[in-house]
């Protein structure tokens, strides 16, 4: 392949071919974290609450403390 118009064919398939690849990968990647769930939930995990442990353990730990500060603050301010 050669220059089109101005681009470099060749480099633009090889980006194009490499996403392809990671999609594909992410796409693995999800079936296999959907699995784990279903494997937590089946031994009686609450998945939910999984979900939002992954997510908190990939916060900052500052950035979760005021959130958690925050949501103290929240609940208070609405008698929960």
């Amino acid at each position: 392949m050669s220059d089109v118009d101005g681009i470099a064919a060749e480099r633009l398939q090889s980006f194009i071919e490499r996403i392809e690849r990671l999609e594909d990968e992410k796409k693995a990647l999800q079936t296999d974290i959907k699995e784990i769930y279903a494997e937590a939930k089946s031994a009686g995990f609450d998945v939910k609450i999984m979900r939002q442990i992954v997510r908190l353990r990939k916060m900052d730990a500052s950035d979760r403390d005021e959130m958690e500060y925050l949501l103290d603050v929240y609940k208070k301010a609405l008698n929960l």
